[in-house]
């Protein structure tokens, strides 16, 4: 025959914690998830690399597709996550596209969960 246990009941002993003052925001926690979106492909961190190791920090759609063996518009597709997610610039210039990487929202991702 089963052993019948007893319901617990909510008493004024019970557990009573809420959210540290220093955690996310729900609104924070969906940029947060955005980012690391855009740099849950490898296609996509690697042009973050290339364009931060390129002179000057910048570099143009034409210079990215070779390195990544990608098509332009697959890389402008990439490149356009990536602005999205404001990880990157992206600065016309007659016909071409040169992109930055925007270091700020790199350490800001870093440290987000961090205590």
């Amino acid at each position: 025959m089963p052993t019948l246990l007893p319901l617990l009941t909510n008493t004024a002993d019970g557990c009573r914690s809420t959210a540290p003052a220093n955690a996310l925001t729900t609104d924070d926690a969906e940029i947060l998830a955005r980012t690391f979106k855009a740099l849950g492909d490898p296609t996509r961190v690697r042009l973050l690399s290339l364009i931060a190791a390129s002179p000057g920090g910048e570099a143009c759609i034409c210079d990215l597709t070779a390195p990544v063996g990608l098509s332009q518009p697959t890389v402008s597709h990439h490149m356009k996550l990536l602005v999205d997610a404001g990880l990157a610039t992206r600065e016309q210039r007659g016909r071409w596209a040169y992109f930055r990487v925007v270091t700020d929202a790199l350490d800001q991702a870093a440290n987000a969960l961090r205590p």
